[in-house]
């Protein structure tokens, strides 16, 4: 092959990569994949309202419409997400309709940060499987389309892996802070939990 065909070749390459990352960095959609089962989700910036294909959301991470069944698991973990120190709303029926009687095993109410794990086995599920569910991306470096520094926090205390792997736990506080690049993150306060989840 030629220099300049090779050449050609690399620039046409280049172009279209720039173009992908692009496209991501702007509010591209990508597919989460679990089971099988590809949804759609979001790298805009917030806000991020909750889905309303409820079913196709609950499949893409792995879970079901669990309404009326006996619970042999009923948790709650708080989430948390600073985007340079502004909080970003966590709507409210992310996985949950009364009018349609849907309940994932993982959702939400309100808009309180408070998830519900409702599960008829008990299993293990995971922050990832929640964004999954409600359509937002992220990873060790990102949430949605947030640009910064992503430092996350468990009770008050720095993770370090990715926060997908995080589990959902009773009582369990996850903060996911994005922060100027540089920034020094500070110690989140701590939720005060109403006094009927204790």
């Amino acid at each position: 092959m030629s220099p300049v065909r090779r050449v050609g070749r690399v620039l046409v390459a280049g172009v279209a990569a720039v173009l992908l990352l692009g496209g991501c960095a702007n509010g591209a959609v990508v597919g989460a994949t679990h089971g099988g089962v590809t949804a759609r989700t979001s790298t805009d910036a917030p806000p991020w309202p909750a889905p309303t294909d409820l079913t196709a959301r609950a499949e893409a991470a792995g879970l079901s419409n669990v309404w009326g069944q006996k619970l042999a698991e009923h948790v709650h973990t708080h989430l948390t997400i600073l985007d340079g120190g502004e909080p970003v709303t966590v709507p409210g029926n992310i996985g949950h309709s009364d009018r349609a009687k849907f309940a994932a095993q993982i959702h939400t109410h309100d808009t309180s940060g408070i998830i519900h794990v409702e599960s008829p086995t008990k299993d293990t599920f995971t922050l990832g499987q929640f964004f999954d569910e409600w359509g937002v991306s992220i990873g060790p470096a990102h949430v949605g389309g947030l640009h910064g520094d992503l430092t996350v926090w468990i009770d008050g205390r720095r993770f370090f892996g990715n926060p997908r792997s995080i589990e959902l736990t009773n009582l369990r506080q996850v903060v996911l802070e994005v922060t100027t690049i540089g920034e020094v993150p500070r110690r989140p306060a701590p939720f005060d939990w109403p006094p009927q989840y204790h």
